[in-house]
C-alpha cells in the first residue's frame, strides 16, 4: 500500500482591485470554498473531487464572477467558461459559452469523465448537460441582484460605473495519494461581446495540471492566454522551483511581457506545496496548510508563508 500523504489545497476568488467590497465577506467566501474542498481531502477523497466542490461553492456565491453572480455580456446574458484538469493523466474537460447550467465546473468534469472529448461550447455544451442529466435552468437565474443593478448602472449614461475588480475563480488540490488537480470557472468580463472566450477554459492558460503540479489563473484572459501562464508555472515546478517561487516567476514573466497584465495565479506542486501571486491590487485566496488549518489572505506578498 502506498504512503498516505498530507493533503493540500488552495483557492482564489479572482484577481482585481476589489474596491468597495467588504473584505471580511469576501474572505469568508473563499474560506468556505476551501473548507468544502478540504473536507473531501480529509476524508480521503480525490483532488478532482476537492477542486470541483470548492469551485462550486464559489459559483454559488454572488460576490464572485462565476456561476450565479457572473458578469453579464453586452446583451445582458451570462455566458460561462470552465475547465477541470487531472494531473495524474494530464487530461482535462472544458466548456465555453455555457448559458443554461448552474455549475459550469461540473459540466466540465462531465466532459472529462463521461465523453471521449475535451471541449464543448455554446449550445452544444448546454445540450451535453441535458444528456448528462444535469439540471437545466433559465439564463436569468444566473444573474445576481448585484450584477443586475451594476449592469443597469453601466448602461446608464448618467451614472458613474461602480468600482469592481472581481474575476475568475479556481482551486488546486493535492490529495493523500499525491494526485493533483485544478479547476477554473468564470463568467468572463463585464459587457463582453457575445461569444467572447477568455483564457479560463484553455488548457495551459487558464488551468493546467500534469504530474509536476496544477495551476489556476485569473485576470485579463487576452493577456494570460498569450503566454500559457498556468503551464509556465507548472513547468517551473518541474525543473525544481518551489510552488511559491514558481508562481511568482510566472507572473513576473508575464508582467515583463505585457505592462500591467492584470493577472493572478494559484499553484500546487507535486510535493504538495502551494503558492500564489498576482499583479493586481488584490486576489482573495484561502489555503489548507500542512497542519490541517485554513488560512485566508486578500493580497499575496513575496514573503508570504503557505506552510
Amino acid at each position: 500500500m502506498g504512503e498516505t500523504l498530507i493533503p493540500r489545497l488552495i483557492v482564489h476568488g479572482g484577481a482585481g482591485d476589489w474596491t468597495g467590497f467588504d473584505e471580511d465577506t469576501v474572505l469568508r467566501g473563499v474560506h468556505d470554498a476551501a473548507e468544502a474542498g478540504a473536507a473531501i481531502l480529509r476524508a480521503g477523497g480525490s483532488a478532482l473531487d476537492a477542486v470541483e466542490a470548492a469551485t462550486r461553492i464559489l459559483e454559488d456565491h454572488p460576490l464572485f464572477d462565476a456561476g450565479y453572480g457572473s458578469y453579464m455580456n453586452e446583451w445582458g446574458e451570462v455566458e460561462m467558461d470552465a475547465i477541470i484538469a487531472d494531473g495524474e493523466h494530464t487530461r482535462f474537460g472544458a466548456v465555453a459559452g455555457v448559458r443554461r447550467v448552474r455549475h459550469a465546473i461540473t459540466l466540465a468534469r462531465g466532459v472529462l469523465e463521461r465523453t471521449d472529448h475535451c471541449f464543448f461550447v455554446g449550445e452544444g455544451a448546454d445540450h451535453l448537460a441535458t444528456k448528462l442529466g444535469m439540471p437545466i435552468i433559465a439564463n436569468v437565474e444566473l444573474v445576481s441582484d448585484g450584477e443586475l443593478a451594476d449592469f443597469r448602472q453601466r448602461h446608464n449614461p448618467d451614472s458613474k460605473p461602480s468600482a469592481h475588480g472581481t474575476g475568475t475563480v479556481g482551486a488546486c488540490a493535492y490529495d493523500a495519494t499525491g494526485r493533483v488537480a485544478a479547476a477554473t470557472s468564470t463568467g468572463g468580463t463585464h459587457d463582453k461581446p457575445k461569444g467572447r472566450v477568455g483564457d479560463s477554459p484553455l488548457f495551459g492558460s487558464g488551468g493546467y495540471a500534469d504530474p509536476a503540479g496544477a495551476a489556476s489563473a485569473t485576470g485579463v484572459g487576452e493577456n494570460i492566454m498569450r503566454y500559457f501562464l498556468c503551464k509556465r508555472a507548472v513547468d517551473a515546478c518541474g525543473v525544481g522551483l518551489d510552488a511559491a517561487t514558481a508562481a511568482r516567476s510566472a507572473v513576473t514573466y508575464l508582467n515583463a511581457q505585457i505592462p500591467d497584465p492584470e493577472a493572478g495565479l494559484i499553484l500546487i506542486s507535486a510535493d504538495g506545496r502551494v503558492g500564489a501571486a498576482h499583479t493586481t491590487q488584490a486576489m482573495p485566496i484561502a489555503w489548507l496548510t500542512a497542519d490541517g488549518q485554513i488560512h485566508t489572505a486578500m493580497r499575496c506578498t513575496a514573503d508570504m508563508q503557505f506552510e
